[in-house]
């Protein structure tokens, strides 16, 4: 049982005393169990309480006032001209601060108010400068506008969703930032509904709430049902006028989660992985190019997963110990969770239902490749150096799909970026005599890298220091790589088509 606070039980001894003290013992009885059941009392020291207690609660002392409007007047003056520090940083400060102003004529004490100042207290400093404060900070700590408005707006947690009707959503960013967060880089508004799974995305070039408002109004064309409900984070970009504004002025209730808690968003965390990292991967993404390329992905994704993709959908949660037991409903796209619901509009199963009969599935994966394609590209290589790819041809792209499991992963976000590979960073430093080298080493193959050097220190004195011994070393490897691979296949043919300039080696 929750435990009352000591005001509270001193104003209820105060009500019941006297009733308890002028009762007859049954009655006492009575209001003893109820004032030990309150306030947690031992039975005996309760009634020690109610036989004792006055019948008038007894007014607090009046506290003795060691300092008066004088000390206080020219503590004022102190603090200001301190420019307004604490009161234990002004402690500190009034023994240098009332000799330097006095020495200078600015301040004049009697010997008592010098000798106050300088004993009184940080604490009542600061309770007697109190007033002023409040004053000069217009009622209190300065707060910022984030603040404030993530105050007023209600929280939601994951407990609190319970079964909403379609058009209730939640919302996030992705961040396309690659290995490094620094600079300006594209991210992804999702939406998920809550009901059906329905997901919308839309790239965002800049992180601004003006352009987040305007891809949102955007995104409430393209889904199938109003948008009823925003749930979001306590990131600066939701929690600002400009999104609250909108809300209310388009009926949209506004909710957040709490702080560090991203269960409470469990649902959005979800298609953050399954739909925008698994389609788009994690390469850094930024500039125009890129974010038109990343839209042109999602008009395709939008329809591939609300109508082709199922997903599971939690039906119940049970917890035995620290064991918890799920239970799915079957898998269904959110197409078909749209429909089955009975809350939706027959106009929105029937805009739903034209939608899912004209699409084609093979064709819409065939655009997502292509649209990965370039979206790869673009990352991986300069914007100039990109060339926009057409899609695949819908036959052939379907004849590739009945071996593409061979190729092992195909998506192109999810492959790894190439690696360059390193060129030389410094001159070669054997290649006057490389020629030489060669033919030494082809008279007689079973030569050591270090047998080679001392022969070429001895023909070129000075000019091939010791250090050379692992880079001869490794000129020898390649050169017995090439007479294995020729004694096993044959010499190497160049093309046809190759013209070999002349003095060209084989």
């Amino acid at each position: 049982m929750r435990r009352v606070s000591m005001a509270t039980r001193d104003e209820l001894l105060a009500a019941v005393a006297e009733r308890y003290r002028s009762s007859p013992r049954a009655d006492r009885v009575r209001i003893l169990d109820e004032f030990t059941a309150v306030t947690g009392y031992h039975r005996k020291h309760a009634m020690r309480l109610l036989r004792t207690a006055p019948s008038k609660p007894v007014a607090a002392r009046q506290r003795r006032r060691l300092y008066d409007e004088a000390v206080r007047a020219a503590l004022i003056l102190l603090w200001e001209a301190s420019d307004r520090i604490c009161g234990k940083r002004l402690k500190a400060l009034i023994p240098t601060l009332v000799p330097a102003m006095e020495r200078h004529g600015h301040l004049t004490l009697a010997p008592e108010i010098r000798a106050a100042l300088l004993s009184i207290s940080a604490a009542t400093i600061d309770r007697a400068l109190r007033p002023q404060r409040e004053h000069t900070s217009a009622g209190g700590r300065r707060r910022g506008a984030a603040s404030a408005i993530r105050r007023a707006i209600p929280v939601r947690t994951f407990a609190d969703w319970g079964d909403p009707p379609p058009g209730f959503v939640e919302a996030d960013l992705v961040a396309h930032s690659g290995p490094s967060a620094s600079g300006a880089f594209v991210q992804t508004l999702v939406l998920t509904d809550i009901a059906t799974g329905w997901t919308e995305c839309a790239p965002l070039l800049l992180r601004e709430q003006t352009l987040l408002v305007a891809v949102l109004g955007e995104l409430r064309s393209l889904l199938p049902f109003p948008l009823l409900g925003l749930d979001t984070d306590n990131d600066t970009v939701f929690m600002n006028e400009t999104l609250r504004d909108y809300c209310r002025d388009e009926g949209i209730e506004l909710t957040r989660c709490r702080p560090y808690r991203k269960n409470d968003q469990a649902h959005i965390e979800q298609k953050n992985g399954a739909i925008v990292r698994r389609m788009v991967g994690y390469r850094r993404l930024e500039g125009v190019a890129a974010a038109k390329e990343l839209a042109r992905l999602y008009a395709t994704v939008r329809l591939f997963v609300n109508v082709f993709q199922p997903s599971f959908k939690l039906a119940e949660k049970e917890r035995d110990g620290a064991r918890v037991r799920k239970r799915y409903h079957a898998p269904r796209t959110p197409c078909d969770q749209l429909m089955a619901d009975p809350r939706a509009s027959a106009e929105v199963r029937a805009k739903v239902e034209a939608l899912r009969n004209r699409l084609d599935p093979v064709r819409l994966l065939a655009e997502i490749r292509a649209a990965q394609q370039g979206l790869v590209a673009l990352a991986d290589r300069p914007a100039d150096a990109v060339t926009p790819r057409a899609p695949v041809p819908v036959a052939e792209f379907l004849a590739e799909l009945r071996t593409a499991w061979e190729a092992g992963e195909v998506r192109p976000t999810a492959q790894a970026k190439p690696k360059a590979k390193r060129g030389r960073r410094r001159p070669d430093p054997l290649v006057s005599v490389t020629d030489e080298l060669r033919g030494w080493f082809e008279a007689d193959p079973l030569r050591t890298g270090g047998e080679l050097l001392t022969r070429l220190q001895t023909a070129y004195p000075g000019d091939y220091p010791d250090g050379l011994l692992r880079t001869v070393q490794r000129r020898l490897k390649l050169w017995r790589t090439e007479i294995a691979t020729s004694l096993v296949l044959g010499p190497p043919r160049a093309p046809a088509s190759t013209t070999r300039p002349p003095g060209a080696s084989a």
